[in-house]
């Protein structure tokens, strides 16, 4: 990656710093390489990527003020890349956490209405929920979310009572192995960008 010189990127900090949008986008279009890269070799994903470093530079902008005080841009956006990808992981982590404890006990979560982060322990959950294949999907949604038994199930399906009971099997196993899958993706990439 190239650098500007000192004096250059110094005029471009304070540009930006003054709320200078040109200078702003300057400094976005030379260092979006440079993060982009760092950025994907940490999460591996393109989407996640894409979306941590516009919250960076988003958060550049917001502490634009600051930048007058930054000595070396490149360091300063790197750390600040850093933590801000490390607070996401960390967050992430926890919601898959939360997730497998809400698999194992969802009483543990309805006993709290008021909890904040309802909505972010359900969306993995949702997310496992519609990668199964569509009958144990309608069997466990069915089963979980209706609460019909696996005969009254069977009747609104029109199928064998095993049937019902091999699907919601089959559904409760993928679902585990999603959630367990991501939590351990997580726990690896934190690790890996902790090192």
């Amino acid at each position: 990656m190239t650098v500007f010189d000192p004096i250059t990127e110094k005029k471009i900090l304070t540009a930006v710093a003054h709320g200078d949008e040109q200078a702003f986008a300057l400094l976005f279009r030379h260092y979006y390489p440079f993060l982009a890269d760092h950025l994907l070799r940490v999460v591996n994903s393109e989407p996640v990527m894409e979306e941590l470093l516009q919250d960076v530079f988003l958060k550049i902008w917001m502490n634009r003020e600051a930048l007058t005080k930054v000595e070396n841009f490149a360091a300063y956006l790197y750390i600040v890349s850093k933590n801000h990808a490390l607070n996401a992981l960390e967050k992430l982590a926890s919601e898959f956490n939360a997730k497998s404890r809400y698999l194992k006990d969802p009483q543990l979560f309805e006993d709290q209405p008021g909890d904040e982060h309802k909505a972010l322990q359900t969306a993995l959950l949702d997310e496992a929920i519609d990668s199964l294949p569509e009958r144990q999907k309608q069997v466990y949604l069915l089963h979980r979310h209706e609460r019909l038994s696996y005969i009254e199930i069977a009747e609104k399906l029109g199928i064998g009572r095993e049937t019902v009971k091999t699907h919601l099997e089959k559904a409760v196993k993928s679902i585990k192995e999603y959630l367990g899958d991501k939590l351990a993706i997580l726990i690896l990439l934190l690790q890996i960008f902790r090192n």
